[in-house]
């Protein structure tokens, strides 16, 4: 099933369950009146969930046109999102670029920080930075949300925990995260609010594409209505979604809702750093990649971080050619207080 979370006004937004073609919704606020409602007693209510998904799709129910402008990011705010930098690959270049060598545990033991989760950005509205100077970037990753995890829990309970699963933007400030990463202490500043695409899925909806860990999918990135990147997010993954769920639960335990970040989808091309989409490549899930890319070949990179007035595009299709998740289309506009 789908589901999402339509702005009404209030900080949480209401519960819809959405058309598998996201073009019509049903009201599912009277089993349970948020999507966090409904993972806090995700086996009783799931059922039901289920069922109204069912029913929508034979029309039987009331529904109404689904417009991707009136969602919020399906949970608007969330007790927990935690990021991790799964395709390692992303962080060999990051590293490459600055001629510093690649720690060999870094391919054992997952990177992972903890996200501001207070207040995220719905999937069509701005980015409000305050400066460009501040080397605005996007980072199209995929993520997913838990059902309570236990404290050390197994890759096999992590997995048994995955409940939706969806896309993100996870906007970084390029400029600030050296100085902030030179203090020893993490992102902070650096990591401005993130967006989430307008619906999440069951992983049942994914098919074949899911293999209970990670997602055989392009992900989708255009900048400025152009072809930016197409890389396979689950091309590369060297640590897959329980692996990450179990890394983050090593040491407490996760509540229902904590949302689980992949980090950049990132993939090589034979054997090397991956290319344009306009020369034959996968492309790129963030701008910093393509620039180290420049950096490594030319000395200094050339393309620049996002400014005012463009708009980043991100969206995956099932192999028809269908949009599962609804798209992120967000325009980068100045914040003025």
């Amino acid at each position: 099933m789908k589901l999402a979370t339509l702005k009404d006004g209030s900080r949480n937004g209401k519960l819809v369950v959405v058309s598998r073609n996201l073009t019509r919704f049903t009201d599912a606020s009277f089993l349970a009146p948020t999507l966090q409602a409904a993972l806090d007693d995700w086996r009783r209510i799931a059922p039901h969930l289920s069922a109204l998904a069912e029913t929508l799709e034979h029309g039987s129910v009331p529904s109404e046109r689904f417009h991707e402008h009136d969602a919020h990011s399906p949970l608007p705010r969330a007790y927990q999102w935690a990021d991790g930098s799964a395709y390692v690959n992303h962080v060999e270049l990051v590293r490459k670029a600055r001629n510093a060598e690649m720690p060999a545990s870094f391919w054992t033991d997952p990177l992972m920080y903890q996200g501001g989760s207070d207040a995220f950005i719905a999937p069509r509205d701005p980015i409000r930075i305050a400066d460009e100077a501040w080397g605005i970037d996007l980072e199209a990753e995929v993520a997913v949300m838990v059902d309570d995890v236990p404290m050390g829990a197994s890759k096999d309970e992590a997995r048994n925990a995955i409940r939706l699963i969806m896309l993100v933007n996870d906007v970084t400030l390029r400029g600030l995260t050296a100085p902030e990463l030179a203090k020893g202490f993490g992102f902070f500043q650096s990591k401005p609010s993130s967006a989430f695409s307008p619906v999440a899925v069951t992983p049942d909806e994914l098919g074949g594409a899911w293999d209970g860990g990670k997602l055989h999918l392009p992900l989708c990135v255009d900048l400025n209505g152009k072809p930016f990147g197409r890389a396979d997010a689950g091309v590369d993954m060297t640590f897959d979604f329980p692996a990450l769920i179990a890394h983050a639960a090593k040491t407490r335990p996760l509540s229902a809702g904590t949302i689980i970040g992949s980090g950049t989808v990132s993939n090589k091309k034979d054997g090397g750093p991956g290319r344009p989409v306009a020369d034959g490549g996968a492309g790129y899930s963030c701008i910093a990649e393509q620039r180290m890319i420049e950096t490594i070949e030319s000395g200094e990179p050339k393309t620049p971080f996002l400014r005012f007035g463009d708009t980043v595009r991100i969206e995956m299709k099932d192999k028809a050619g269908h949009s599962i998740f609804g798209a992120i289309e967000q325009k980068v506009e100045k914040y003025e207080n």
